[in-house]
């Protein structure tokens, strides 16, 4: 036997042989890439629907991912009602009052303008004046019961699984983001992976041929590398579960050891760009429970419109007759400028911080089973399809392999 190894790797053939392992090498790098890339792109499908052509897998079930999110982990760090407890509602009600404050004129003057321009803007300054200070004075009172109700009844305004889901479904890149940076050490072993198991299945893959050089030995392993090495390397980032010590060393599944710096990546993104303040007063106005928000709104906004001096200065401009539909207009000019003073940037960040910590330390302390939950939808969905795919490519590679360096025959 040593005699016909030396033979092989001395002889004219020896690159061919010493080039199994490597060729295995690639073919499990490149399967497990395509793999990956496949996992994320494109974002639309691309082809001739439904079976011709290709879309992302997450991309496709953006919906059913983000709620799995939702309900596996979002809903495990806390309630709506904590969330915006945690934002500070006073600071919430501080940051409106002074929007708002430094816009009664202007929506003021929008609203009489559009029922009697021409009386409104030949009314003194002095009467005007008197309208704009009445309510800015009103203004903070009403803004605070407002927002201290909203708090109260936010589970009741707000559809979290709704608010996620139809923002992801928009922004298929954005879901994809989410993955991709919590999982991007994982997504990392998986392909880097590919090469390490796929040259050691190549070793073997050598060993068959030198002694077996059937013709259908090259194929089948390269058929059994694109499978093996997708499958194993998700093994390994999700199992063990539960940390398994042998001789001291730690085992437990990559990304479940990566745990605290998982939550860390995990909640600053979801605060900063999902969960956060401007999202939620958009759904709350703008989602399928913003009957409810209008309700409020004009629950609250109603003793501004009836005080004594502003209520005459209205009848004085629209008449008696027109105060009733001056009322709802006021209303409706409420609900639609509630969500801009939530369009300020840096308002959005320093709340996303305050929240993102609270979400930190609760993700940190979830279990390995909770906690896994968070990607592994990202491999689960379809995943056969990838490890098929990956089967495929490997298939092919193994059969170019004996035909373009074999020359297709047995030796």
């Amino acid at each position: 036997m040593l005699e016909t190894l030396a033979n092989i790797f001395t002889g004219d053939d020896a690159l061919k042989y010493i080039s199994i392992p490597f060729v295995a090498a690639f073919v499990g790098w490149s399967t497990n890439w395509l793999a990956i890339k496949l996992t994320f792109w494109p974002l639309e499908f691309i082809g001739v629907p439904p079976l011709l052509g290709w879309q992302g897998i997450i991309p496709s079930k953006v919906e059913k991912m983000a709620s799995i999110v939702v309900d596996q982990t979002v809903s495990k760090l806390g309630t709506l009602h904590e969330f915006f407890h945690e934002m500070e509602p006073e600071i919430i009600a501080s940051h409106i009052d002074e929007f708002l404050d430094a816009r009664i004129e202007e929506y003021t003057d929008e609203v009489m303008r559009e029922k009697n321009a021409v009386l409104w803007e030949n009314l003194p300054l002095m009467v005007k004046g008197r309208v704009y200070a009445r309510t800015r004075k009103q203004l903070p009172q009403v803004v605070n019961a407002l927002v201290e109700e909203m708090g109260y009844h936010i589970e009741e305004l707000v559809d979290l699984k709704h608010m996620i889901v139809s923002q992801m479904a928009k922004d298929k890149a954005l879901m994809n983001r989410v993955f991709q940076e919590v999982g991007k050490e994982e997504f990392r072993f998986v392909i880097n992976s590919g090469m390490w198991f796929g040259f050691l299945f190549g070793l073997v893959q050598m060993a068959v041929w030198i002694f077996y050089p059937s013709a259908w030995v090259l194929p089948a392993f390269g058929l059994l590398v694109g499978l093996a090495t997708n499958w194993i390397a998700l093994n390994c980032i999700f199992r063990p579960l539960n940390p398994v010590y042998v001789l001291g060393m730690r085992i437990q599944g990559l990304f479940l050891k990566r745990q605290k710096e998982v939550a860390e990546v995990f909640c600053r993104l979801v605060t900063s760009e999902i969960l956060t303040i401007r999202q939620l007063m958009t759904s709350m106005m703008n989602g399928p429970r913003k009957e409810r928000a209008l309700a409020l709104i004009k629950k609250h906004v109603k003793p501004i419109i009836e005080t004594g001096t502003v209520r005459t200065m209205a009848q004085i401009v629209v008449g008696p007759e027109g105060y009733a539909d001056l009322k709802k207009t006021i209303e409706q000019k409420a609900f639609e400028v509630s969500t801009q003073p939530f369009e300020d940037i840096e308002f959005n960040k320093d709340r996303a911080e305050v929240v993102s910590k609270m979400f930190q330390v609760r993700m940190e302390k979830l279990s390995p089973n909770d906690f896994q939950a968070l990607l592994r939808p990202a491999f689960q969905e379809d995943e056969w399809i990838l490890i098929a795919l990956g089967g495929i490519l490997g298939l092919l590679a193994g059969t170019a392999q004996w035909v373009g360096i074999f020359g297709g025959s047995v030796l």
